[in-house]
Parts: structure tokens; C-alpha cells; sequence
């Protein structure tokens, strides 16, 4: 854990203040830093702990805002899926899709043709394979699987895939720390202090891991709390003005099935038409999402028995050898979408576009970030700190973070780096291999916690196989604080099919060996993180 700020951690002001840790909030400290502007970022959680960790794990183009006429997001969102792949290219890579088209479908096989033809003609640039129309027999043989009845044929394309956008987020927020950016979670924001002629001077923060209180000033604040812009706000213009309206999405995540896919499929929905996917991710096969309005408790979202069950019947018709059952579901989750309040309409077509919203003249000083995705947060990342250095009245650095790789991203070839780490750690393939998806280049750095300590090389859970030093390395170098934090958004054992239930007590005996926890720490960490995971509604708790 931190120790205590000291009362005087604040007195010189900051540039800028970027409150939320998500993905937005830490691509847009980077950007910040990597311009030479001070930075404070602060999350009341860990980083990407929030929504960023809910996502269905896709950098995609945006196939259906196409059908929304969305071309600007989709031209956009396809732009930087390419430059993620060359920034982050052990965290983001291409994933292959099948649309099958059914006769039932309110989009048949012309219009997709039609969708598939404009998204290749607007990713021009894509260093993916362009799409290909399969009919009835091409599409059974590449999926065997899928319902044969009104089957007509498929649509087959290239997305990608983010397996853990929390190790995206992460390392934005790591790399903005080396630039010289402050960054501090679980560091609650209490209130945005009004200074005069209505401008925000700065925030009130609540340390919740000292139970301290501290004031830090900045010529602008950045609202990226995703769901929580509002409560962040605190009806700072008018008191029943909301900004968002968020929609949930739900996901399950199951082990292989009879009939699973090779491959990514996107599907409609037989029930009510709406799109999901099943994925192959992690090992396992992530299926979702939903799309419904959310008026609850944003900090104890979860997914519920209508929706798990809407997912499972969807997906056995889909592949009726599937045979999904509740028994079946290894855990689920859900998160709110933080898009822009719209009180009437269908969830579906409520705009995926960010907008970066001034609250000048009223309130000087003060971004609120409504809306955005993991695909196109650096492009709002960009957007927002234009703005800033407008506001700041001084001169900064043009963007770079399309150029500039992610710390794990550094070695160009990726794949050359992959080849030496593997003839040179001496880890099983599959251990270094697990290294690499997590870690990238930095994986070497990870494997230095284990010199002089042969058992931090060997497996601490064997659903996963992470290694000890992840836990130390976690707890020494990546900002994490809590066992949660080590589990869920750094190690990434908290995802495999058993959750981190299984290596939770492992994991803190190796915070007490080797990074200084006392025992009772070490208790107390386990048993906050066996709670926390209840909210996954895991099977290993089932049954």
C-alpha cells in the first residue's frame, strides 16, 4: 500500500486534473504528459476498474453504426483499431468474425454485402484481410456448428480483439507516471471547487486507502468518470440536468461447447433482433452483450437471471448443440455504457460518438467526457487535450501518442521480441507465452522479481498458470494496492474459469514472502476480494 501524502502533496497547481482512470481518463493523462503538461489523475477505484473492465473486449470498427449512418465513428473507429495494433500490439490483435444471415433476419444478404462493402472501403488503410460473402455450404463448413435451418450464408471479416483493455488502461496510465504525471487511485473526488466568476479551480479529494482529505488546483478538470460524470458534477449548472444516460450490458463466460466456434461470431438475435457475440477469449468463450437502460446502483452493477438466460436460449439456438444450462456459466458480468442521456427511443440506436462537452461560459475550467470507446479512446484522448492547452493559453506538444508505442509495445517486430523471449526465459512455452499476452516486452521485467527466488518462476494458479513474480511485480511496479487489484486488473488470474477463488490465499502468501505484507493484511485482502467477486456470481459459489 501507498503510504500517507503528506498535507503539502498539493500546493503547486497542475495543469490539468483528469478525474477517472478508465480508459479514457488514462489515455487522456498520457496524452497530457506525453505533451509536457503537469497531470494529476485520480479514480476513486483501481484503474480501469470501472466500466473499461466490463466492455465485450473488442477493438472493432463499428460494423452496425453503419446501419445508423454513423460514418464518421465508423471511418474513425476503424483508423484507430490500426493504430492500436501497432501501439499495443501484445494487448490488441486481429480476431476473426462470421455474420451468419438467416432467413429471418431484418438484414438480409444484400444489405450486408452492402454494410461489408462500405466497411472495406472505409478502412482502406487496414492492415486486415478484406471480407468475403460465404454461401450456405461455405458458411456450415467454416462453422459446422451454426442452426442449418434458414441458414442463407455469412458474411466473414477481421475485427480485433483487446483481451484485457484493464492492461490497456494500466499501461496509459503507467506511461503517463514516467512522463511525470501523478497518478493516484483510490483518490475520491468529493467535490470541484468553484472559484470566481464560476470557474473550477480545483477538486476535493478523499484518500480511501489513509482515510485523509486533501485540495489540488488545476486550470482545467477533466470529467472522464464514465457513468459517474454526473455525480461527479453534482448539478454544477443546473441540479436535474443529466448528462448520461447509460445503458447495461451484460456478459457470460462459459468453457468450450459442443458446436462452439472457431471463430468470433456476430449474431442477431432471434428474440428481439438485437446484435451479440460469441467469442473466443482467454481460453474460454465470452457471450453478450445486452442493452437496456440502467437506473441503478452504478457501483454494484451485476448481471441478472433474465438477462444470463436471454444469452444462453440465443446462443443454443444459434448452435442447438451447444446444450447451455445456468450450471454451465463460469461467471458473468455487467457494466453501464456511458453514453448521452436520450429518455425516449431504442437503446441500440442512442449514438456511440464521445462528445467532450464545455461547460462554458457558465463554468469555466471544467470537460465532462460523455460517451467513448476502448476502440477510440486515444482519438478523444487527442480531442480533449487540444482543448485544454486552447484553454491553458500556452504552448504544448502536437499529439504523439499514434506514434509512440505503449510500454509493453516497445519492440518492433513484436513477433521478433515473442521469438527471444521464448528461447531465452526458460518458462514452458505456455507460461511465457501467457507473458507475453499480458505483459508484452515488459514480460522480462516481470521475470527480474523471480532472481534468487526460484519459486516466484513457478505457477501460483494452476487455472491460469500466472507465476509469482506477476504478484510481486503487480504490488512493486504497477500501481496495484489491493489483492483485487493484483487478481482482476494486473495478473488477469480473476478471469480465468475459476475466478482467482482458487489462488487467492497463494497470491497474498506471496504479498506477505516477498512484498511485506503482515498476515493479517494478507487475511484481510483475501476475504475483501472473495466479496468483491460475489458480483461475478461465479459458479465455484453456485454450487
Amino acid at each position: 500500500m501507498r503510504n500517507p501524502l503528506p498535507d503539502t502533496a498539493f500546493e503547486r497547481p497542475f495543469d490539468v486534473i483528469v478525474i477517472g482512470a478508465g480508459i479514457n481518463g488514462s489515455g487522456i493523462a498520457r496524452d497530457a504528459a506525453l505533451r509536457g503538461l503537469s497531470v494529476l489523475l485520480v479514480d476513486k477505484w483501481d484503474i480501469g476498474a470501472g466500466t473499461t473492465s466490463r466492455s465485450t473486449r473488442l477493438v472493432h470498427g463499428g460494423l452496425r453504426y453503419l446501419e445508423h449512418r454513423e460514418l464518421p465513428l465508423v471511418r474513425e473507429s476503424l483508423r484507430e483499431r490500426e493504430v492500436l495494433l501497432h501501439i499495443a500490439p501484445h494487448l490488441v490483435h486481429p480476431l476473426s468474425f462470421l455474420l451468419p444471415i438467416y432467413e429471418e433476419h431484418k438484414r438480409g444478404t444484400k444489405m450486408i454485402r452492402m454494410g461489408m462493402m462500405a466497411y472495406d472501403a472505409l478502412s482502406l488503410d487496414k492492415s486486415m484481410q478484406r471480407h468475403r460473402m460465404l454461401n450456405r455450404g461455405e458458411a456450415l463448413q467454416r462453422e459446422p456448428g451454426l442452426r442449418r435451418e434458414g441458414l442463407r450464408g455469412a458474411a466473414a471479416y477481421y475485427d480485433a480483439q483487446a483481451e484485457y483493455p484493464e492492461r490497456l488502461s494500466l499501461e496509459n496510465a503507467l506511461d503517463a507516471r514516467r512522463l511525470g504525471a501523478v497518478v493516484l487511485p483510490y483518490m475520491r473526488v468529493t467535490e470541484l471547487q468553484r472559484g470566481g466568476a464560476g470557474r473550477v479551480t480545483g477538486v476535493g479529494l478523499h484518500d480511501e486507502l489513509h482515510d485523509r482529505s486533501y485540495t489540488a488546483h488545476a486550470s482545467v478538470i477533466v470529467n472522464a468518470a464514465g457513468p459517474w460524470v454526473d455525480r461527479v458534477l453534482g448539478g454544477i449548472e443546473a441540479p436535474d440536468q443529466r448528462m448520461i444516460g447509460g445503458t447495461k450490458g451484460s456478459h457470460m463466460v462459459v468453457e468450450a461447447f459442443p458446436g462452439a466456434p472457431r471463430e468470433a461470431v456476430y449474431a442477431e438475435a432471434v428474440e428481439d433482433g438485437r446484435p451479440y457475440f460469441v467469442v473466443p477469449w482467454n481460453g474460454l468463450y465470452l457471450i453478450g452483450t445486452t442493452d437496456s437502460r440502467f437506473e441503478g446502483d452504478l457501483d454494484t452493477v451485476a448481471a441478472t437471471d433474465d438477462e444470463i438466460a436471454y444469452l444462453i436460449s440465443e446462443t443454443n439456438k444459434l448452435i442447438p448443440e451447444a446444450g447451455l444450462s445456468v450450471d454451465k456459466v463460469l461467471y458473468t458480468y455487467a457494466g453501464v455504457r456511458p453514453l448521452p442521456s436520450a429518455p425516449e427511443g431504442e437503446e441500440g440506436s442512442i449514438t456511440r460518438s464521445h462528445v467532450i462537452h464545455d461547460h462554458a461560459p457558465g463554468v469555466e475550467g471544467l470537460l465532462s467526457i460523455v460517451g467513448g470507446k476502448i476502440t477510440t479512446y486515444r482519438q478523444l484522448a487527442e480531442e480533449v487535450i487540444d482543448a485544454a492547452v486552447k484553454k491553458l493559453e500556452r504552448k504544448a506538444g502536437k499529439c504523439r501518442t499514434h506514434q509512440i508505442p505503449l510500454p509493453g509495445g516497445t519492440a518492433y517486430p513484436f513477433d521478433e521480441f515473442r521469438a527471444r523471449f521464448h528461447a531465452t526465459s526458460g518458462l514452458p512455452r505456455e507460461t511465457a507465452d501467457r507473458l507475453l499476452r499480458i505483459y508484452g516486452t515488459r514480460a522480462a521485467e516481470v521475470l527480474d522479481y523471480a532472481d534468487g527466488h526460484p519459486d516466484l518462476r513457478e505457477p501460483f494458479d494452476h487455472d491460469t498458470g500466472a507465476i509469482g513474480a506477476e504478484v510481486a511485480f503487480s504490488l512493486r511496479t504497477e500501481l496495484a494496492e489491493t489483492l483485487a487489484d493484483v487478481l482482476q486488473r494486473r495478473t488477469m488470474v480473476g478471469f480465468g474459469s475459476e475466478v482467482g477463488l482458487n489462488a487467492v490465499d497463494a497470491a497474498a502468501e506471496i504479498a506477505v514472502r516477498h512484498v511485506g505484507w503482515s498476515d493479517e493484511r494478507a487475511a484481510n485482502e483475501a476475504a475483501r476480494f472473495r466479496a468483491q467477486v460475489d458480483l461475478l456470481r461465479p459458479r465455484a459459489e453456485r454450487v
